[in-house]
C-alpha cells in the first residue's frame, strides 16, 4: 500500500485498528495472576528451604510444599476476591455520594466540573461548554465527576472472580515449581532450591513483558527478592530445627 493510500484509509479510522494497542489493564487478571506467581514461587521456595535446613526428610518436605500450595492457593483467591469485591463497592458507594450531590447542588457541581477541566488545560469557554453538556446525563456527570475526582472508572471496574480464579491457578503454579525435582524423584534440597530460582527468574521475565521493562532486570530483581526470603527462613530453620529443638 502506497503512502498516499494508507494517509487515506488512516483519516477517520481508530489508530489502535492500525497504529498502537493496548492489553487490558482494567480486568483485575494481571495484578492478581503476577502476585500470585511471585507468591506462590516465593513462599513455598522459602518453606521447603526452612524445613529442609531443619533436618526435615524428603517426604515431610514433600507434604509440606504440598499443603502450603493448597493453604495458600486458596487464600491467595479468598483475599483477592474479598479485596477487590471491596474496592468496587467503595467505588460505588462514591458513585451514589455523587448522584445525591447532582441532586442537591447540580450548579455547584457542573462549575466544579469546570475548574476541573481547566486543570486540564482547556479554556473557560471550552471547559464550561463541556461541563454543562456532560450534566445534560445525570449518569455520565456521575461517572465523569468519580473519574476525576478519584481517578477511577466506575464502567472499568476489574472483576473479583477474575482476580480470585487468576490468583489461585498462578500460585499453585508457582508453588508446585520447588517440589518438581521431588515429584521426578530426586530427593535434594538444593536441586529444589536451584529449579526454583529458575521458576523465579522466568516468572520474572515473563512479568516485563506486560510491562515493556527490561526482561534480565525484572528476572533479576525477582530472584534477589526471593532469595532474601529463603536466606532467612533457610537460617531459622537451621537454628530451629532437629538439633536445635
Amino acid at each position: 500500500m502506497t503512502k498516499k493510500n494508507t494517509e487515506s484509509s488512516q483519516n477517520g479510522a481508530d489508530p489502535h485498528d492500525y497504529d498502537h494497542s493496548h492489553p487490558d489493564v482494567s480486568g483485575g487478571w494481571l495484578r492478581a495472576s503476577v502476585f500470585g506467581a511471585m507468591d506462590g514461587l516465593v513462599s513455598n521456595i522459602a518453606l521447603i528451604a526452612g524445613i529442609g535446613a531443619a533436618g526435615a526428610s524428603g517426604p515431610t518436605i514433600v507434604i509440606t510444599g504440598v499443603a502450603g500450595l493448597v493453604a495458600g492457593a486458596f487464600s491467595m483467591a479468598l483475599g483477592e476476591y474479598t479485596s477487590v469485591k471491596t474496592q468496587n463497592e467503595q467505588v460505588d458507594s462514591e458513585l451514589a455520594v455523587e448522584r445525591a450531590a447532582l441532586a442537591r447542588n447540580p450548579e455547584g457541581e457542573e462549575n466544579e466540573l469546570v475548574m476541573s477541566f481547566m486543570e486540564m488545560g482547556m479554556t473557560q469557554a471550552t471547559a464550561r461548554y463541556a461541563a454543562r453538556e456532560v450534566h445534560q446525563n445525570v449518569e455520565l456527570a456521575a461517572r465523569i465527576h468519580i473519574t476525576r475526582e478519584l481517578g477511577l472508572d466506575p464502567n472499568s471496574q476489574p472483576s473479583p472472580w477474575i482476580a480470585a480464579v487468576s490468583s489461585f491457578a498462578m500460585f499453585a503454579v508457582g508453588a508446585a515449581v520447588p517440589l518438581i525435582p521431588y515429584a521426578l524423584g530426586l530427593d535434594s534440597l538444593p536441586i529444589g532450591l536451584a529449579v526454583g530460582g529458575v521458576g523465579l527468574l522466568v516468572a520474572g521475565a515473563l512479568a516485563a513483558r506486560f510491562t515493556r521493562k527490561s526482561w534480565w532486570r525484572n528476572a533479576l530483581r525477582q530472584l534477589i527478592f526471593g532469595a532474601i526470603a529463603v536466606a532467612a527462613t533457610y537460617l531459622v530453620g537451621s537454628l530451629l530445627g532437629v538439633g536445635g529443638l
